[in-house]
């Protein structure tokens, strides 16, 4: 696609959301790369920041993923979006939610609730101060890129010379005034999980997902569990035994089911690799886990040991059932 063709494709997007804003609430342009999509509805209002180009290729009607989650639970929404990956550190979104403030905007709602991803996820956890005893549902969240600190994060080359110490800077103090803040992270992510580290408020619940990739929004809406997770959270009963529940539908899922059997068998433990791949081939006849399965017999095999017969399948219910648990 040529810029001419990007530039018009970016223009016509932001018509269809000044409609939706005027039908249903607001959509201001916040200079050239940002703006803010606000739908009017109940008592209680979700936050995104999302990524202007995800929501054109993903978004349903190229509308905000918190626009779908915030139909279906009767919720007002704000979501405010980005060109760039900027961080959303630049003088107009820090007047919009400045203006927010001095209105009293967050004060008109009985619970508010911020989310983002990575960066996003940084600007969610940032901007979460303007709403005290909100709650944030931060996937992947980075706490700040001042150099000082974060000098073994080379990921953003762009973003060396920005500005994180002055209004909304480091996210993990603006997250103070928060009812609660949930960090879902990867943990084999070395700079992922430096960045939770860093959020050590006492309101902060880590909630580790391990053998996810690196895309923790899709990896976690692929599998069923975001947008239960969020509706938790606007009715404010999501709660670490909650996403648990949610979180099994892992074992049903073949991208977390090949990384975690990939491990094991990079650690030469033939019983447990035998075990996971057995159960995996149960649910997905892959090549590497017949592969798996085939090694691991083998060299237990040769010690003299086999697998135990496999035993009944355990039964999660349905998907739905376990949502409705969550929830």
């Amino acid at each position: 696609m040529t810029q001419t063709e990007e530039s018009t494709r970016r223009a016509r997007w932001r018509v269809t959301l000044d409609a939706h804003g005027a039908e249903q609430g607001a959509h201001l342009r916040l200079g050239e790369d940002h703006g803010a999509l606000f739908t009017e509805d109940g008592e209680t209002l979700l936050v995104t920041f999302e990524m202007a180009e995800t929501i054109r290729d993903n978004g349903q009607g190229a509308l905000p993923y918190g626009l779908q989650i915030a139909g279906r639970e009767g919720c007002s929404q704000l979501c405010l979006y980005s060109e760039t990956d900027g961080f959303f550190r630049v003088p107009e979104v820090f007047d919009y939610f400045d203006g927010l403030v001095d209105e009293g905007f967050f004060d008109e709602f009985d619970r508010v609730v911020f989310y983002g991803c990575g960066p996003c996820g940084y600007a969610a956890a940032a901007f979460s101060v303007c709403a005290p005893f909100s709650t944030a549902v931060l996937l992947a969240p980075l706490a700040t890129l001042h150099p000082p600190l974060t000098r073994w994060d080379n990921r953003y080359p762009a973003m060396r010379r920005t500005d994180f110490t002055r209004r909304y800077g480091y996210a993990p103090a603006m997250l103070e005034a928060a009812e609660a803040a949930f960090i879902v992270y990867n943990p084999a992510n070395t700079k992922d999980a430096v960045h939770a580290s860093l959020f050590r408020s006492p309101n902060v619940t880590p909630l580790p997902t391990r053998w996810l990739g690196n895309r923790l929004d899709a990896d976690l809406e692929d599998m069923g569990v975001l947008e239960p997770m969020l509706r938790a959270a606007t009715r404010g009963k999501l709660t670490p035994e909650g996403f648990a529940r949610l979180y099994r539908s892992r074992h049903r899922f073949g991208p977390w089911l090949r990384r975690f059997v990939g491990e094991l068998v990079a650690t030469d433990r033939p019983w447990l690799t035998g075990l996971a791949a057995r159960a995996a081939l149960a649910r997905f006849d892959w090549p590497r886990f017949r592969e798996a399965f085939a090694a691991s017999s083998e060299a237990l095999a040769k010690s003299g040991r086999s697998l135990p017969p496999p035993g009944p399948e355990p039964d999660p219910g349905s998907p739905q059932k376990q949502k409705e648990a969550a929830e």
